[in-house]
C-alpha cells in the first residue's frame, strides 16, 4: 500500500512539473537605447535591459493593443464644437519570471552620445489571468489622487494610493541607482513582515493622518538627491496570497530597511514563480536638487 501511494505521487509531481515546464519558456530579447541629456551609464543599462525584457516578451507571447476614444464637447461664440481623441496602450502577453545567467552590455559614444545594447536571456510565461488587475499610483506632497505625480525635488514628501478589486497582500520597494531596493511597505517597525489589504479598500501609504494602521509604526517618506537628477524605480507587489517581504538589513539610520537588488530581484522572481495569482507595477521617478 505504502509503494502504490509512493507511485501515486511521483506520477502526479510529474505531471504537475511537466505543465509546469509547458507554461514556463526560455525567451531572449535585445534592446539598443540612444541616452540622451544628463542620462548615467547605470541609468542606461537598467533601461535598456528593461526594453529587452519587453523584446523578448512581446516577441515569443505577442502583445496587446487597447484602444479608447474620448469625446470632448465645447461651445463658443461660434457654436457648438465636438473634439475626438484616440489613446492606445500596447502591454505584452508575457511576464518575466528570472534571468539565465547574466545580461550582456555593449556600452560606446556615438558622437557624444552615450549608447548601450543590452542582451538578455530568461524565463518566463504568459500572463496568468488569475493576477488582478490593481491600481497604484504615486503622490507627491499631497493624499489625493489628484496629486498624483512622477517629478520630484529635494523635500518633496512622497505617498502612494493604491486600491485592489480582491483581498490580498501588498509589499512597496524603492530601488535607488545603485543599485539597492529599500522595503517602503511593510513598514520597519510591522513584525508581521506581510500587509494584508481589503477589495474595494482605498488606501494612502506612507501617510499617519490617512494608514488605518497603528499610527506609531507608520513610516512617512520625504525625497532628498545628492545628485542633479536621481532616477528611482518603485515595485509594488499585490498577490491575493499571504507573502512576506524579503529579508533585509537597517543599515542606516533615517533609511529603510534594505537589501541588494539581486537578492530582491531573487527573491521577486521565485515569489512569482510560485504564485500565478501576484503582479508587479514598476513606476519611475526622478528626484531633483
Amino acid at each position: 500500500m505504502k509503494a502504490i501511494k509512493l507511485l501515486g505521487f511521483l506520477l502526479l509531481f510529474s505531471v504537475a512539473f511537466s505543465l509546469s515546464a509547458q507554461r514556463n519558456k526560455k525567451v531572449c530579447g535585445e534592446y539598443v537605447y540612444y541616452a540622451e541629456g544628463d542620462v548615467s551609464v547605470n541609468e542606461a543599462k537598467a533601461f535598456a535591459l528593461e526594453k529587452a525584457k519587453l523584446q523578448a516578451l512581446a516577441q515569443e507571447f505577442g502583445t496587446v493593443v487597447a484602444q479608447s476614444t474620448m469625446q470632448t464637447e465645447t461651445h463658443d461664440d461660434a457654436g457648438d464644437h465636438t473634439f475626438f481623441s484616440q489613446l492606445s496602450s500596447v502591454e505584452v502577453k508575457g511576464e518575466w519570471l528570472e534571468n539565465v545567467g547574466d545580461p550582456v552590455y555593449s556600452i560606446e559614444f556615438v558622437q557624444d552620445m552615450l549608447v548601450v545594447k543590452c542582451s538578455v536571456c530568461g524565463m518566463a510565461r504568459a500572463v496568468s489571468n488569475e493576477i488582478a488587475d490593481f491600481s497604484a499610483s504615486v503622490l507627491k506632497n499631497g493624499t489625493d489622487l489628484k496629486f498624483a505625480d512622477t517629478h520630484f525635488r529635494t523635500g518633496d514628501d512622497m505617498y502612494l494610493h493604491f486600491k485592489a478589486p480582491s483581498d490580498g497582500y501588498v509589499a512597496v520597494y524603492l530601488v535607488d541607482e545603485a543599485p539597492d531596493a529599500y522595503c517602503l511597505l511593510p513598514y520597519a517597525g510591522d513584525a508581521d513582515g506581510l500587509y494584508p489589504v481589503k477589495h474595494g479598500q482605498e488606501y494612502v501609504f506612507f501617510s499617519i493622518d490617512k494608514e488605518p494602521k497603528e499610527k506609531a509604526i507608520v513610516d512617512e517618506y520625504t525625497l532628498t538627491s545628492s545628485a542633479p537628477v536621481e532616477r528611482n524605480r518603485i515595485y509594488v507587489i499585490f498577490s491575493e496570497n499571504p507573502f512576506t517581504k524579503a529579508v533585509d538589513t537597517q543599515l542606516q539610520d533615517g533609511l529603510p530597511r534594505q537589501l541588494s537588488f539581486a537578492d530582491f530581484t531573487n527573491w521577486l522572481n521565485k515569489r512569482r514563480a510560485r504564485d500565478t495569482h501576484m503582479g508587479v507595477k514598476v513606476m519611475y521617478i526622478d528626484i531633483k536638487q
